[in-house]
């Protein structure tokens, strides 16, 4: 980057402008560079050091940028603030001569007029002034600062989220879903070249391939991109993410620098090929085949029948070229499970590879910008280089050899790279969420509808039915929140290499948790926009066709839910088996302790507010929940088996049970994640707002589950009445403050062009 005394004096409000927010959008950086031409003027090599002075990959380093601040306001010391009312009328008074050439001034005109900027305001800030005329907007009647609350839910990642917001605000980033599919598809693509130009697509890799080696970027970069347009997310999802992931997790050095930056700026298109028609869940069983062949070292990959086609492969109907293959490994008459290769699939014509048969999935619910399809594969080679050996390798005599011994845990190693996916996905999901609730707190906060006689219509969030509709669901939206950001941070710092279990089991219950609540949440905000909701423009309807596919991709959620409660029941059986004679006595002593404070005749009859609203009775029943749903689970399971049932049958009989103890797990990690993220908030009013919200989210989370707990005894009759009647104190006390909790979230005002939303 150049130094200031390089830069031509009338260039340096240009690239304060430009660089003011530290970011260039890419319709920014296109508009300058189309006027690059007329700014030619000082010297031949002009447009050049302008082009790399506006280059959004390599922007100005804080120290660069301050230089130019400061030889800015130098320069215009002396120039009276009546002389510059423009920022073209300031570059114009910084010309050697005091006279800028015409073309340059109208290109510099062309380009603040586009920009769109408050000239006095950033004259007033460059040179110390503030217009007089522009007081600050009244401050909200609040019990809490929008900013301040803002930063809290911003946390550690407030840096990204700040650049992202910038970007969405840029119109081409948001292609119009309403073009003719393959024109979408080519607008979507267009998008994702512009992220990768910006460094976003490679943020999760190496810093020696064009990454920063931050993951936990990289999915607050996938969340926030759901504020717009959602084809773009699961495009950027499919490139950089699982196509870039598996080459990064799965591969070793060698396809790390054959592929990897490829991948990361785009250059490469690439799929990840998993899912197959007959095994879609049931990726240990997938049935792709790839035969080795030591007399030319050589994998065959093999479809063997119709429905072990590939399906659903996102970004393979027009734009892969090259696909991670998951497929089972054979050698020497051996098979040895699943294994992840690099295929070709399209020449470099863009035809299908040879021996490669490829169909479009054709038009979808939504997100037709991306160009899912199906892969079939006849007999296709591969060299043996092409088998991404991080966790196996195969020799060129065909032997087989993997640090990882047992088969089963090699296949959930290399499964583990989906946990990214998942969090990803968990999050998008609850952004779109935030993004309906939004336009429909808005629009019920201004929409009026009956009334008294003879007085003013009623504000529709004024109602408690409508209340009720969507301040829970707000509630819930701000708890799965803070526990995905805990979630996304923990992923983040571990180790390499190290055991991901504790961390998947949550994401597979927070992903389908989370995808769940979007689905059920935009079409209550859907309903409570009324007709208004279902136009179009209004945006909750491609909403709802876009994240309706998040429940069963990157995972069923019922099956992702069953493999949680799995895992709890194995966790159950393990914390028996290695307790001795005084661990289960501690362990019985502890129920007990349990039962005689928890369901004692004064705490299960208890109905006072302060009572209801503490964080340790609501926790407490939440934990109760989760661990009586274990213990019967695994009652049924022992009574079965022990009349004879196999175990697979035996679970098949208690799905329905293990499906309710999942749910109910979910919410205790929610609730507890968020008990816990508001105890390291420093802000007090900030901190006692959430707290609110958290009351409202645990015992609505009660009430959903009355009659359980009315069942087991836990509350009585008046405790029960007492928690529906705190919920609706609770959403009247939240009502006020419904359109600033919104506001909070910050979504750029480019992506939510809702007219019922402004």
């Amino acid at each position: 980057m150049s130094s200031a005394s390089n830069v031509p004096r009338p260039l340096l409000p240009l690239l304060y402008l430009a660089w003011a927010d530290g970011i260039l959008t890419p319709a920014e950086q296109r508009l300058i560079h189309d006027r690059c031409a007329a700014l030619d003027d000082a010297a031949p090599d002009l447009c050049k050091r302008l082009k790399a002075w506006t280059d959004p990959s390599d922007p100005p380093s804080a120290t660069q940028y301050f230089r130019w601040v400061r030889a800015l306001q130098t320069a215009a010391d002396d120039i009276p603030q009546a002389t510059a009312r423009s920022l073209t009328e300031l570059a114009q008074a910084l010309a050697t001569n005091g006279d800028l050439p015409d073309a340059t001034a109208r290109a510099l005109a062309d380009i603040e007029a586009a920009l769109g900027v408050d000239s006095r305001e950033v004259l007033g800030d460059l040179l110390g002034h503030r217009s007089a005329d522009t007081p600050p907007p009244d401050a909200p009647d609040l019990p809490f600062a929008v900013e301040q609350l803002q930063a809290v839910l911003d946390g550690d990642r407030a840096e990204i989220k700040d650049r992202l917001r910038t970007l969405l605000n840029d119109p081409a980033l948001h292609p119009d879903p309403s073009l003719p599919t393959p024109a979408y598809r080519e607008a979507v693509l267009d998008v994702c070249k512009r992220l990768a130009a910006q460094g976003l697509g490679a943020l999760s890799y190496p810093k020696a391939y064009g990454g920063r080696g931050d993951i936990g970027a990289f999915i607050t970069t996938f969340a926030m991109l759901a504020y717009g347009d959602l084809s773009v997310v699961v495009k950027y999802g499919v490139q950089f993410g699982l196509f870039g992931g598996s080459l990064q997790q799965l591969g070793t050095q060698r396809h790390h620098e054959t592929y990897l930056e490829r991948a990361g700026t785009l250059d490469l298109p690439g799929c990840f090929a998993m899912s197959e028609t007959g095994h879609g869940s049931n990726v240990r069983d997938l049935q792709t085949t790839a035969r080795y062949d030591p007399s030319d070292e050589t994998f065959i990959l093999h479809t063997p029948h119709d429905s072990a086609r590939k399906d659903w492969i996102g970004n393979a109907a027009a734009h892969g070229q090259l696909a991670t293959v998951f497929a089972q490994l054979e050698t020497e008459g051996t098979t040895y499970g699943v294994h992840a290769f690099l295929v070709p699939i399209r020449t470099a014509d863009g035809a299908p590879a040879p021996g490669v048969r490829i169909e479009d999935c054709g038009e979808k619910m939504g997100l037709n910008g991306v160009d899912n399809g199906r892969l079939w594969f006849d007999q296709v080679r591969i060299p043996r280089a092409n088998l991404l050996d991080r966790y196996a390798t195969v020799h060129p005599d065909g032997s087989y050899e993997s640090p990882i011994p047992s088969a089963g845990r090699r296949f959930f190693t290399m499964l583990s790279t989906l946990v990214g996916g998942r969090i990803s996905v968990a999050r998008a999901g609850l952004n779109a969420a935030k993004k309906g609730l939004t336009i429909a707190i808005r629009y019920g906060n201004t929409r009026r509808q009956f009334g008294p006689k003879d007085r003013s219509e009623v504000r529709i969030l004024d109602y408690r039915t409508h209340q009720r509709r969507l301040l829970p669901p707000l509630a819930t939206s701000y708890a799965l929140h803070m526990a995905l950001e805990d979630l996304t941070e923990r992923f983040a710092a571990r180790a390499a290499g190290a055991n991901l279990s504790d961390i998947e089991a949550t994401a597979n219950a927070l992903k389908a948790y989370a995808t769940w609540h979007t689905t059920h949440t935009l079409q209550t905000a859907r309903e409570a926009c009324g007709g208004q909701g279902y136009l179009a423009e209004n945006q909750i309807a491609q909403l709802k066709a876009d994240t309706d596919v998040f429940t069963t991709f990157e995972g069923d959620n019922t099956v992702l839910m069953l493999q949680v409660a799995k895992g709890l029941l194995s966790d159950f059986q393990r914390e028996f088996r290695d307790l001795n004679v005084l661990g289960m006595m501690r362990f019985v002593a502890g129920e007990v302790t349990t039962r005689v404070t928890e369901m004692n005749p004064i705490v299960k009859r208890a109905t006072d507010t302060e009572h209801l609203r503490e964080a340790d009775m609501q926790g407490d029943a939440l934990r109760f929940r989760e661990r009586a749903l274990v213990q019967s689970a695994a009652q049924r399971l022992k009574h079965r088996m022990d009349n004879g049932a196999a175990p697979f049958d035996a679970f098949v009989e208690v799905q329905d049970h293990l499906l309710t103890l999942a749910h109910a797990h979910a919410e205790r990690v929610v609730f507890e994640r968020f008990v816990d993220r508001i105890a390291t908030v420093e802000d007090a009013s900030s901190r006692s707002v959430l707290n609110t919200i958290r009351c409202l989210y645990g015992l609505h989370r009660l009430e959903a589950h009355r009659a359980w707990f009315l069942e087991k005894g836990y509350f009585e009759a008046p405790k029960s009445k007492a928690i529906r009647t705190e919920v609706n104190t609770l959403c009247g006390e939240i009502r006020p403050w419904a359109r600033a909790l919104t506001d909070a979230w910050q979504i750029p005002s480019g992506a939510l062009q809702a007219p019922i939303a402004q």
